[in-house]
């Protein structure tokens, strides 16, 4: 895993990074020269198992178990990176869950669970990194969306809710840190191969894509990288990034 040493002594906290976009994330940072903390809810093998990847390519990470709906484990989370590392420059909140219905249909269970991990998960982390990143007067925070918050989808009124919060509360966060000099935006990706997606209709989805194939984890991680680390993205802030191969336009 060669890496420029740019970034090294810089942490990342990657949110649901056991898997899929996550995963991807994970180790596209640490390639980079960062350590990376792999957040995960019950994908302990998993995991592992993504430290382990970095490791043997010559980069620094390491697991922390966290549910990022529960305020406590948000708390103890980020404390305890901040005791193993110091510090944190990069968070990409990604930990995302889909209780797909109709709505009439919707439990409000499952109404309340994904918003609960999805845009109250995100608001947690944001909150809990703010402090130290202020304290350092710099840092970067990537919220992974969907283009579903942008266009909405029938069935997925809670995912699509959730998504959208994001992006309000993306742009919200962004105008309070950027005097820190602190960024925050959002990716949006479309229709990506990953295991969320492995049951839909592809040949439906795909008439909808005009570049007429799913994404990639690995395209995703490119547009996160490039937010995260890039300088020519420090002037970039509270913007959304589509990676949806034209799906989403306007």
């Amino acid at each position: 895993m060669t890496s420029s040493n740019q970034f090294t002594g810089k942490t990342a906290l990657v949110t649901g990074a056991s898997r899929g976009i996550g995963k991807a994330v994970a180790l596209s940072l640490a390639k980079e020269g960062l350590e990376v903390v792999v957040n995960y809810a019950n994908s302990s093998e998993e995991a592992e198992q993504v430290v382990s990847t970095i490791k043997s390519s010559g980069g620094r990470a390491y697991s922390i178990q966290a549910n990022v709906a529960e305020e406590n484990e948000v708390n103890n989370l980020v404390s305890s990176v901040l005791s193993k590392s110091s510090r944190i420059d990069v968070l990409i909140n990604n930990a995302g869950i889909t209780r797909d219905g109709l709505l009439m249909r919707m439990k409000t269970e499952d109404w309340k669970s994904v918003l609960n991990l999805n845009l109250s998960g995100v608001f947690l982390c944001t909150r809990a990194v703010a402090r130290p990143m202020l304290k350092q007067r710099a840092g970067r925070v990537i919220n992974i969306t969907s283009v579903v918050g942008l266009m909405g989808n029938a069935g997925q009124a809670n995912y699509a809710a959730s998504k959208a919060g994001v992006l309000g509360l993306t742009k919200s966060a962004a105008k309070e840190f950027a005097s820190r000099g602190i960024t925050v935006n959002a990716v949006a990706p479309g229709f990506i191969s990953t295991d969320m997606t492995k049951d839909i209709d592809s040949e439906k989805i795909l008439s909808a894509i005009p570049l007429g194939t799913f994404g990639t984890p690995e395209q995703v991680a490119g547009a996160v990288r490039f937010l995260a680390l890039d300088p020519a993205a420090a002037y970039i802030t509270g913007q959304v990034l589509q990676i949806d191969g034209g799906m989403v336009m306007g």
